[in-house]
């Protein structure tokens, strides 16, 4: 009897000891799960901006993960600077667009070239350099790459690497 007790004894501790490792691998995956992100959010990882119908002067405002991007093609009367970002002959300020102060949305006032920011009063140029008020810091540009004359947000291209390694994109 003894040994059929030691048999039963040790059949439980193995049956307990799997279901505990069964247990530990399910909560494992179900944490590593939690980490994942979301299918929205990895599908948002790219966005195409076609830049072959923009017009001069005239904000376009787009969605990458979730943050607005302006895309202004400049005009021939405004400043060329080492941030734009240059598709054949034309030149845009592609920039993720938020206050570097507080994060607000800085509206674009066409007639005298420039962002300004409605919650402290700091105001951009048309190359998104901070020119008024407590912005700390230039308007970011987004990681970029130019397809042709199209814009894919969030893939990092050459033009975007040699911004990147100037440091122009903070």
């Amino acid at each position: 009897m003894a040994n059929n007790t030691k048999g039963r004894r040790d059949f439980m501790g193995m049956a307990l000891g799997g279901f505990t490792a069964l247990g530990g691998i399910g909560a494992l995956y179900a944490m590593k799960r939690s980490w994942d992100p979301l299918p929205s959010v990895k599908a948002a990882g790219f966005t195409t901006v076609d830049l072959s119908g923009a017009q001069e002067n005239v904000l376009n405002v787009e969605k990458w993960r979730g943050k607005p991007i302006f895309v202004l093609k400049k005009s021939k009367d405004m400043k060329a600077d080492d941030r734009d970002v240059v598709v054949g002959s034309d030149r845009f300020l592609v920039a993720i667009g938020l206050c570097t102060h507080l994060g607000c949305i800085p509206a674009y006032v066409a007639d005298d070239h420039k962002f300004k920011c409605a919650c402290h009063g700091g105001e951009f140029d048309a190359s998104g350099h901070q020119i008024f008020g407590p912005p700390p810091s230039p308007l970011e540009i987004p990681p970029f790459k130019i397809d042709g004359t199209k814009l894919v947000l969030g893939e990092v291209g050459p033009e975007y690497k040699k911004m990147l390694d100037a440091g122009l994109t903070v």
